[in-house]
């Protein structure tokens, strides 16, 4: 009898829409290890479907498609950060950044306890690469984010473009029509 949660899979499995599926395979394979489990092929070299595994979690991987989902280089970036947990956090960074990842925020030690960091792929999709190093009480982290948020400089104010005043005609003309 099939299983409800096909075995090897979690809960919740990534399904990253990129452009340039085969490309996308071959980078995550040297930047994050992954292993591919399957690939189906369509005409011209795109990928209707591929599954990997990368640590104990596979993710699922397609060609956006006329029509079909997009990915984050055709949306001008995306809202999803997807987290990958390793041993060697900086180790794993730099691997993903010698394979042509590009550096959003390096690694650093962070007041929730992990080492962490944020690349961007060449498919547009943002990982955060982390090592747990400590443990920290809910009331400790508390105390740190406090710390950690006073210590970063505010954003700068956002000019607001002021609005012309409207011209207006002289009492008893009327307005010449554009």
């Amino acid at each position: 009898m099939a299983q409800p949660i096909p075995e090897g899979t979690h809960s919740v499995t990534p399904h990253l829409v990129v452009n340039g599926g085969a490309r996308a395979i071959d980078f995550y394979t040297a930047a994050f290890g992954a292993v591919e489990h399957s690939r189906m092929p369509l005409p011209g070299g795109k990928v209707a479907h591929a599954e990997l595994q990368i640590g104990d979690s596979v993710i699922y991987l397609a060609d956006e498609f006329p029509g079909g989902a997009r990915s984050p280089l055709s949306l001008k970036g995306s809202p999803v950060v997807i987290h990958l947990y390793v041993k060697d956090a900086d180790a794993a960074f730099n691997r993903a950044v010698k394979a042509g990842a590009k550096v959003k925020m390096p690694p650093m030690d962070m007041f929730w306890g992990d080492r962490y960091g944020q690349v961007t792929d060449p498919f547009g999709h943002v990982w955060s690469i982390a090592t747990h190093k400590e443990d920290v009480s809910p009331e400790e982290m508390a105390k740190r984010a406090v710390a950690a948020m006073a210590s970063m400089s505010p954003p700068p104010a956002r000019k607001r473009a002021r609005k012309k005043p409207a011209k207006r005609a002289p009492k008893g003309k009327p307005r010449k029509k554009r």
